[in-house]
């Protein structure tokens, strides 16, 4: 069988369906990769006519993969392809099943569930009893039960990351990659996936790690054939199993030496101060937690983040004495929020020493608890298809009055400035007050971007690139919605 993936876009390597690809290759079936920042989805589609084409999707973009899809099914008249779905928001909103041109939709995990489908379209026709799908056959939906997590991830084969690599120049050429070394999370943060995902897999254990050598093996094959000066590790949580990470700092500089990035929480660094030791022994050069708020009400009751301020603060300087970098990630315009809460997490992060502090404008994603709350409070303006795509364009939060969501919106993009600078707070009090329009947008959007870059290419991912490859870089990250 022939499949085709759709993407929108690249920002970096897309985990789910490098590991999707090596899977269906190892099963015999054929794969291929369109972009569509590069090229027309639906020209690929023609040339190649595929069997399958699929789409990963997250809350946001599920419109635009909705228009392609439609146009690839007209291209294609006759030879329609089976037109499928995963990705987080098919996952949270299997509905969707019910819109014009979806044939199936995939729940939780895909590998398993991708292959079987391909084997049964390739024997001759569709079985509507796989677990994980949800199909649409002549009007009527079948809803099958998810099969069991895959405990063993070492069992899966290395992700097709040549899919990537051969399509999209920047990423190929990138020295800065990205790996998964683990999958879950043990925490219920009302805003993340994690406490919903495993509503649907209830009794599962949260957290299924890859072995050190598997990992390493990866790393080191990626190595021998492509740019690769730093690894950025995207699990949810690097260092929840002490034996895993003490066998790690040992085996990591012996066999791979680079650099590397990875995420903490701060409460868990604050009482086993050994996994900071740990993280520097193996040599981690950037970490990243999540601060959200400053607001304690919000953090602990809301956000469900059982962590003081005071933690926070000891952690970054922790990493900062470590001689380790540290980025943060922060939410502004949440439920119950203010302009004055938003500030003070802005001077929060300036007290953690935080090298780089993300600031998002919050989305209340589908089937997270926090996006319940926001629906049912009458929070939210409009309807989960109004979630943008990116999460720093705009809110669409009730706010007190427009004035203040304003404020909050610009204040996203300046925020990272009023960490680095807190003396700035006064001049960022005033700058926030003006209104939107093209003169003002802009000039905070250059503002955001150029502090951005500088602090990505000279703390967070420190590496040495040549004047032309770092002005591609640039072309690209400005380039770039997400």
């Amino acid at each position: 069988m022939r499949i085709l993936f759709v993407e929108k876009q690249i920002d970096y390597e897309p985990q789910g369906i490098m590991s999707l690809s090596a899977c269906l290759k190892e099963a015999g079936h054929e794969v291929y990769l369109a972009i569509a920042t590069q090229e027309d989805p639906v020209r690929v589609a023609m040339e190649i006519e595929p069997d399958i084409v699929g789409y990963s999707v997250m809350t946001g973009s599920q419109q635009w993969y909705f228009d392609v899809n439609r146009r690839i099914r007209a291209a294609l008249k006759d030879k329609a392809p089976f037109s499928v779905f995963g990705g987080p928001h098919p996952t949270f909103f299997p509905e969707m099943i019910a819109e014009p041109g979806v044939d199936g939709v995939c729940i939780g995990e895909g590998e398993g569930p991708i292959v079987d489908l391909a084997n049964a379209l390739g024997n001759g026709g569709l079985k509507p009893d796989i677990p994980n799908w949800w199909f649409k056959i002549d009007d009527e939906i079948v809803r099958n039960p998810v099969r069991p997590l895959i405990r063993d991830l070492d069992s899966l084969p290395m992700p097709d990351r040549a899919l990537i690599y051969e399509k999209h120049r920047p990423t190929r050429e990138s020295p800065i990659k990205h790996f998964m070394g683990s999958r879950g999370c043990p925490y219920n943060c009302t805003y993340c996936f994690n406490h919903a995902y495993y509503q649907i897999y209830k009794g599962e254990r949260r957290g299924n790690q890859r072995s050190v050598d598997h990992i390493i093996q990866e790393v080191k094959w990626v190595r021998e054939r492509y740019p690769l000066e730093q690894v950025v590790f995207l699990d949810d949580l690097f260092i929840i199993y002490d034996d895993w990470l003490e066998e790690f700092a040992e085996k990591w500089p012996k066999e791979v030496g680079l650099p590397f990035f990875c995420n903490v929480r701060a409460n868990l660094i604050v009482r086993g101060p050994h996994k900071v030791e740990l993280l520097k022994k193996a040599g981690c050069s950037t970490v990243s937690m999540g601060i959200e708020t400053a607001n304690d009400r919000i953090r602990m009751e809301l956000l469900k983040r059982h962590m003081t301020r005071e933690q926070m603060i000891q952690a970054g300087r922790m990493f900062r004495e470590a001689g380790i970098h540290i980025t943060s990630t922060n939410m502004l315009g949440l439920p119950t929020s203010t302009l004055e809460d938003d500030l003070e997490t802005m001077r929060l992060n300036a007290a953690a020493r935080i090298s780089y502090a993300h600031a998002f404008l919050f989305q209340p994603y589908p089937g997270t608890e926090l996006g319940q709350f926001t629906l049912e409070n009458g929070l939210m303006e409009g309807t989960f298809d109004d979630i943008s795509s990116v999460a720093w364009e705009r809110s669409i939060l009730v706010f007190k009055d427009e004035k203040e969501k304003r404020q909050v919106e610009h204040l996203q993009r300046l925020f990272a400035i009023g960490v680095e600078f807190p003396w700035l707070e006064p001049v960022i009090r005033q700058l926030i007050k003006l209104p939107h329009n093209k003169v003002v947008d802009t000039v905070f959007w250059w503002l955001h971007k150029l502090f951005k870059g500088y602090a990505i290419y000279h703390r967070v991912h420190p590496i040495k690139m040549k004047p032309l490859d770092l002005v591609k870089a640039a072309i690209h990250f400005l380039r770039m919605e997400a």
